[in-house]
C-alpha cells in the first residue's frame, strides 16, 4: 500500500488528526517529530493537516516513533488483547548477563512490563541513557539506583520512576539479587534495548 503523494486527503480518512493527536500525546514538537521521521517540518505539517497523504513508508517510521501500529493509524480495530498474563516462576522466563526476567504485561503496547532478578553487583557498561520512562517496584531484597549523580537504596515496597534519558544503573545489594517489577515505555527505544545490560533479548 503506496499511496500517491498528491491523492486526495479523503483517500485515508481520520489518518491527518490521528498523526496529529498522536504527536501531540507523545509530547512531541513538530519539528522533533519530523526530524526523527526524516521527514521537513513543512512535509509533516501537510500530513497532519490531509493536504499530502503518507507512504507506507512513512506511515511504518511514524507509527514506530509514536509507539503504535501502521492499522491503529489507519483506524482498523486491532486484535482484542488479552488483559491477563499469568503468574509462573521466574526461571520460566529468560537470562542474560545473570539477569532473569519474564513478561509480565502485554505485547504490542506502548509499555513493557517485566518482572526482573537483578543478580547481585554492577558494571560501568550498565548504565544507560536513552528516551522514555521507566518504573521499578522492589519485590524483594534490596536494590541501589544511580541517577546522574545521586545514589538511592530501595527496600522492598519502595518504587522508583524516572526520565530515561537521566544517565541510570541500578544493581543488587544483597548477595541473593533483588526482584522487582520493571515497566519501560517503548515510544522510542525498540523492545530489546531495555536498560537491563547487554544481551537482553525481547520475551
Amino acid at each position: 500500500m503506496n499511496l500517491p503523494e498528491g491523492a486526495a486527503a479523503d483517500e485515508v480518512p481520520g489518518v491527518a488528526p490521528r498523526l496529529r493527536d498522536l504527536r501531540r500525546n507523545r509530547g512531541l514538537t513538530l519539528e522533533t517529530a519530523a526530524r526523527r521521521a526524516e521527514l521537513s517540518p513543512a512535509h509533516l505539517s501537510r500530513l497532519e493537516t490531509g493536504h499530502r497523504q503518507p507512504s507506507l513508508p512513512m506511515l511504518l517510521g511514524l507509527a514506530r516513533i509514536y509507539g503504535t501500529t501502521v492499522s491503529e493509524l489507519l483506524g482498523e480495530m486491532p486484535p482484542e488483547r488479552d488483559a491477563i498474563v499469568r503468574g509462573g516462576p521466574l526461571g520460566a522466563g529468560a537470562e542474560a548477563d545473570g539477569w532473569r526476567y519474564r513478561q509480565a504485561g502485554g505485547s504490542g503496547r506502548a509499555m513493557q512490563a517485566l518482572r526482573v532478578h537483578v543478580p547481585h553487583g554492577t558494571e560501568s557498561e550498565l548504565v544507560r541513557v536513552h528516551p522514555g520512562e521507566e518504573w521499578l517496584y522492589v519485590l524483594e531484597g534490596r536494590l541501589r539506583v544511580a541517577l546522574g549523580e545521586s545514589l538511592h537504596d530501595l527496600e522492598a515496597g519502595d518504587s522508583a520512576h524516572f526520565d530515561s534519558l537521566t544517565p541510570h544503573r541500578i544493581a543488587a545489594l544483597d548477595r541473593e539479587g533483588a526482584q522487582l517489577l520493571f515497566v519501560h515505555t517503548l515510544l522510542q527505544s525498540s523492545a530489546a534495548e531495555l536498560c537491563l545490560g547487554n544481551g537482553i533479548h525481547r520475551l
